[in-house]
Order: structure tokens, then sequence, then C-alpha cells
């Protein structure tokens, strides 16, 4: 080989040994804080995504229980009407009312004619039954209305309904009803 040439590669190996070949220590750095930064960045990010989750679960159960209870006390209220709407139970609370069955009645006609014969009633007391049983079980999804949609309020002497309930002269709170 000639001088020239092996001073080349002479030359060549020293600037090798001066420069190292591939990245520098110094531009390897940034790019290993970016890749923390976002990992960390992620990480903190799911761990708030999970919490809000996790809050939002725990409202939905109380508010699932909240539903479930409002529920059962619509359905329990719905009964008490129902059974104090029956007609054996308005009897019983007119009676204990002081109201007597109507006799026979009279009607006019437009020209002032009276048809029938009235009659007086007597206030003689009818043995009263002892009130039934509801129509459905408590563990019954629904109770069925009442006929014509209208609730009947019992005053302060009625019997207050068996069970947990309010007593029967506070008025009822829920709407509609």
């Amino acid at each position: 080989m000639s001088r020239p040439a092996a001073q080349l590669r002479g030359r060549a190996a020293r600037l090798a040994r001066l420069m190292p070949s591939g990245p520098s220590n110094a531009a390897r750095t940034p790019f290993v804080l970016l890749v923390v930064l976002l990992l960390g960045g992620g990480l903190i990010t799911l761990l708030v995504l999970n919490s809000a989750l996790n809050e939002g679960s725990f409202r939905l159960s109380e508010l699932k229980k909240k539903t479930t209870q409002l529920t059962d006390e619509q359905q329990a209220l719905q009964n008490d009407v129902d059974n104090y709407s029956e007609p054996d139970a308005l009897e019983r609370r007119a009676r204990q009312l002081g109201m007597v069955p109507g006799g026979s009645p009279a009607f006019l006609d437009p020209d002032g004619k009276v048809r029938g014969v009235p009659a007086e009633t007597s206030a003689q007391p009818t043995p009263t039954a002892p009130p039934r049983k509801p129509r459905t079980s408590p563990g019954s999804p629904s109770a069925p209305a009442t006929p014509s949609g209208t609730a009947v309020t019992p005053g302060p002497s009625a019997a207050p309904p068996a069970g947990p309930r309010a007593p029967a002269d506070q008025p009822s709170t829920s709407p509609g009803r």
C-alpha cells in the first residue's frame, strides 16, 4: 500500500476515536425525560379518570337504592288507598262519621211532578266486618289502581293502616293522591 492511503487510515482511526459513533448521552437525555413525562402524565390521567368513574358508580348505587325505597313506599301508599276506597271500607268509615244509608229516593221531573215515594231512613247500626287483607301480596310488582282514579283520604277517627305507616289523621304528602 502506498503511504498516503495508510496515512488516511490512521487519520480516520484517530478521528473515529475522538468522535464516538452514534448519539451521545447529552442528546439522549431530553428524549428520556420526554418519555418519562408522557408515561407519568398518562398514569396520572388514568388515575383521575378511574376515580371519577368510581364516584359516578357510587352515586348511581345510591340513586338506585333511593328509587327502590320510594317505589316500595309508593306501592304501600297505593295499597292503602285501594283498601280505603273499597265499598265495605267506605261504608264502615261513613258509619264511624255518623252517616246512615239513604232510603228510597224520590225524583223531581222538570214539570214539578214527584216520582217515587220518599222514605225516611233509620240510624240502625249494621254489623261491620273486620277489614279485609290487601288484594296484592307485598312482593307483587304493582298494586291495582282504583277504577275511578280518585283517592279517599281517611279522617282522624279512622283506624291507622297496619304496619309501620304514618297515622291516618295526617294528610298524604305524595303528589297527585
